[in-house]
């Protein structure tokens, strides 16, 4: 009687099936994809803030520069001998925020950092006088990323908004 209890009882295989097998892969594939995206967004963030971040100094360490010359129109960066070009033409597209005044000798500068190609423009505004000639002028500085003749591989920095900074100072603090 036992032969025939065992032969009744049949046991069956065990192992993965294939809707098993396909079901782990999709959940594979998704989570591999999620990690990888977030990866990519993760370092082009970082390149962005990098970009940002250097574009921030440059801008201020010119606008403490101009500063010290009381914002004198005869400011010219490239006579800092930090690797910024001659003065060149404004280029069509350049952003040009209002309430800064008017750019400095109607240029802009180029410099690369880093192998961050940007575009800098000077501005300048007497914003107000008062009786005993004292003049109050603003400061500012815009960089953009980019090279004058555009044609740079750096697609990524397209995107990303200019650094804007500005400041007053008096015009007669150092001969302004």
């Amino acid at each position: 009687m036992q032969t025939i209890m065992s032969i009744k009882r049949r046991k069956f295989a065990s192992g993965v099936t294939l809707v098993e097998v396909i079901a782990a892969t999709a959940v594979f594939t998704i989570v591999s994809t999620g990690a990888i995206s977030y990866q990519y967004h993760a370092s082009k963030s970082a390149r962005i803030a990098q970009a940002q971040i250097t574009a921030t100094c440059t801008a201020q360490l010119l606008l403490e520069d101009w500063m010290s010359t009381g914002g004198t129109q005869d400011y010219d960066p490239s006579k800092l001998k930090m690797g910024f070009s001659t003065a060149s033409a404004i280029p069509a597209d350049f952003t040009q925020e209002g309430g800064l005044g008017s750019a400095l000798n109607e240029a802009v500068y180029a410099i690369t950092i880093d192998e961050l190609p940007m575009l800098v423009m000077l501005t300048k505004r007497d914003v107000a006088q008062d009786t005993s000639g004292v003049i109050l002028r603003q400061l500012g500085v815009i960089v953009e990323f980019g090279t004058i003749s555009d044609d740079t591989d750096a697609d990524w920095l397209e995107n990303i908004p200019p650094v804007i900074l500005s400041t007053y100072v008096r015009a007669d603090a150092s001969g302004g």
